[in-house]
């Protein structure tokens, strides 16, 4: 195949570029200062022994062969991440796309209720934790007030080691107005013709759901999980706000022990350490959310 030359620049176009490269160069800068260079210094700083004060002491794999072989909260750090995690992506995108069906469809007020449901997430999150909180207080809350008036016994939501991984999940749940907007915008999308077809074809609400609105939105599902994945294995507020990676460290997640070491005992070493292994799990998951979904979504060959 012969080579096409490319043309000549002209000096309008020649000036074009390097004006778009000056004006490129203050985001690259900032996305650099405070992405890119920090997680480069993490990878480094996993590599030593650091407390802030002292100067850094080289340990090679000392850190992370101490996290995989004595660490206390590994384990039950990976398995309530991964947990909290798989719960919370699950129940987020059936709430959602069902909330998103219902106000997708001709409804008085439409406009207030997609209002209603997307505020729980631009709430503050210690606001939102606070609130929840004494939703499920044991002796006053409002849950367990009515349990009681149903003649059922209290429930310990946050103080019980079954109980509240799920607890957490349901606020996660409730705060996952972002993802409704998103299914909501990918609903209005899809083809008017594809359902009136289907109708006319004998399809019931059912069939048209499952064979039509589904596969017209499932880059928008794909989206949705990928981004509610990545979000809630990077799940930490729950912890600092309500339970302090109790009971029985079984809310111990694996950015809360990042905090604990970090901000806490001062291993900034350690917890650079813990980090990286996170920031691979994190890598690792994604990947296989991509190789996995690449054929049904794109088209492609996984």
């Amino acid at each position: 195949m012969n080579k096409i030359s490319a043309r000549p620049k002209s000096i309008h176009g020649k000036k074009e570029e390097r004006t778009a490269y000056l004006c490129l160069i203050p985001a690259f800068l900032g996305i650099s200062f405070i992405s890119y260079f920090p997680t480069i210094a993490v990878f480094v700083l996993s590599f030593f022994e650091y407390n802030g004060l002292s100067s850094p002491k080289f340990v090679g794999l000392t850190n992370f062969q101490r996290i995989f072989t004595k660490d206390i909260y590994f384990a039950e750090s990976i398995k309530a991440t991964l947990l909290y995690a798989f719960l919370a992506v699950v129940g987020s995108i059936i709430y959602s796309l069902f909330i998103a069906l219902l106000l997708n469809m001709k409804i008085y007020g439409r406009t207030l209720f997609r209002s209603i449901f997307f505020i729980p997430y631009l709430l503050p999150a210690i606001g939102v934790f606070k609130g929840w909180q004494w939703l499920y207080e044991q002796n006053f809350g409002l849950f367990n007030f009515i349990l009681r008036m149903f003649g059922m016994r209290p429930h310990q939501f946050l103080d019980s080691p079954h109980e509240v991984i799920p607890s957490l999940v349901m606020i996660a749940v409730w705060c996952s107005g972002n993802l409704i907007v998103i299914f909501l915008a990918g609903l209005q999308n899809v083809p008017t013709v594809y359902r009136e077809a289907a109708e006319v074809d004998g399809a019931n609400t059912w069939q048209r759901f499952i064979h039509v609105t589904i596969p017209c939105i499932k880059p928008i599902i794909f989206y949705n999980v990928l981004t509610a994945l990545i979000t809630n294995l990077q799940v930490i507020n729950p912890a600092l706000a309500l339970t302090d990676g109790g009971p029985g460290k079984k809310s111990m997640f694996m950015s809360y022990v990042i905090y604990l070491y970090g901000f806490q005992k001062n291993k900034l070493g350690y917890a650079a350490a813990y980090s990286v292994i996170f920031f691979i799990l994190v890598g690792i998951f994604t990947a296989i959310l991509f190789k996995t979904q690449r054929e049904a979504i794109f088209g492609e060959e996984s």
